[in-house]
């Protein structure tokens, strides 16, 4: 099979899709891998390292789309992207479609086939998506920490205080894998965490494995919290769906002038009516007097940490639909159904279909 790796183009985004270690694996098996020059740069992997793995080294996105049948990526496909698919192509990647109805509307009339890194689940997990969310949650207690420093826009707190002088306050909004991490790092830090969950046994796991409060997940215990917070963590997950809003703008009001709000869940439409999508380049904004920071990409910023955590898991996905064709990987495993989300012009992803009101097909009708 032909597969392309082109250079990530959405802003600040410095992951690459493969590692070469994983395409010399693939060459090795007689596949064709194309690489877009500079692919790797972000991640500090070369094109000498790439050809040395037995890639091609093409010299624009146009080359890798024209050549390649299955597209490896690591975002969803930009505007000037979308333009390049076909019903030849196979993309997969992070989609996360529930959040961007023109996308998944330009996904649809590409006729390609395309699926999700984050829809992709195994025994409750969601193994593709899983690595991202520790690398964002454990960046999230750091860069609230960060932020809450005066010159940042914070109020001035330090979130492990020091002696005489109580910790920070931190409330982590899910206790999931991104949730968890924030809350490790974040305990680490010396503040004081508390973590809203709705699964009992859940809260009954983090009770006994971390150093941090849990409080059942309600409006009431939520605003309770508020008053008294100097960083909010949004941490919280419906696999493929919108994130639901759990701080409403009356909410956020409750919060102290000058405390951070690191919305996780910013990829999923984030989890306040509040958030919206910043940068690296311009990663904060403020409502209300509370410094929000909504970076869509977060593990972007540890781009080498992260595309090799990203590979790790996704390689063996890539391996299997390359060697035994869409079909016959889904015959293998088929958890990789529940990653299709956009296949023959059809919206094959319920939650998609619900967030957008677009009428759905199902998976099964369209490969048997």
């Amino acid at each position: 099979m032909n597969i392309g790796i082109p250079k990530e183009i959405k802003a600040q985004e410095n992951r690459v899709s493969m590692v070469p270690g994983s395409v010399a694996e693939l060459a090795k098996r007689g596949h064709r891998i194309l690489v877009e020059r500079g692919a790797g740069e972000g991640a500090s992997y070369s094109d000498e390292q790439y050809l040395a793995a037995g890639a091609e080294i093409v010299e624009s996105p146009e080359a890798v789309f024209q050549e390649a049948q299955l597209i490896v990526k690591v975002k969803e496909p930009q505007p000037a992207e979308v333009a390049l698919l076909g019903p030849q192509h196979i993309l997969f990647t992070y989609l996360h479609l529930a959040a961007n109805k023109t996308l998944t509307e330009s996904l649809m009339a590409s006729g390609c086939t395309a699926i999700a890194y984050e829809t992709i689940e195994v025994n409750r997990h969601l193994p593709l998506l899983e690595p991202m969310s520790e690398i964002a949650g454990r960046m999230s207690a750091i860069v609230g920490s960060y932020h809450l420093a005066k010159h940042c826009g914070g109020r001035g707190s330090l979130l492990g205080g020091v002696p005489g002088v109580a910790p920070g306050r931190v409330v982590v909004l899910g206790g999931g894998t991104a949730g968890v991490n924030a809350a490790r790092v974040a305990t680490g830090i010396g503040a004081d965490v508390t973590i809203l969950e709705v699964d009992f046994e859940r809260m009954r796991f983090l009770d006994i494995t971390m150093g941090s409060h849990t409080v059942y997940s309600n409006e009431a215990n939520l605003a309770d919290l508020l008053p008294r917070v100097d960083l909010v963590i949004g941490a919280v997950l419906v696999p493929g769906a919108k994130a639901p809003k759990l701080i409403t703008r009356e909410m956020l009001r409750l919060m102290p002038r000058g405390s951070v709000f690191v919305d996780i869940a910013v990829d999923q439409g984030g989890c306040a009516e509040t958030t919206r999508p910043t940068t690296h380049d311009n990663p904060t904004f403020e409502e209300e007097g509370v410094l929000h920071y909504c970076v869509a990409n977060m593990p972007g910023a540890y781009s080498r940490t992260a595309t090799q955590a990203l590979n790790n898991v996704t390689h063996p996905w890539t391996l299997m639909i390359a060697e035994k064709g869409l079909t016959g990987a889904c015959q293998t495993r088929k958890e990789l159904l529940g990653g299709i989300n956009v296949m023959n012009g059809g919206l094959t992803c319920p939650p998609v279909a619900n967030a957008h009101g677009i009428e759905g097909t199902s998976i099964m009708d369209l490969v048997g």
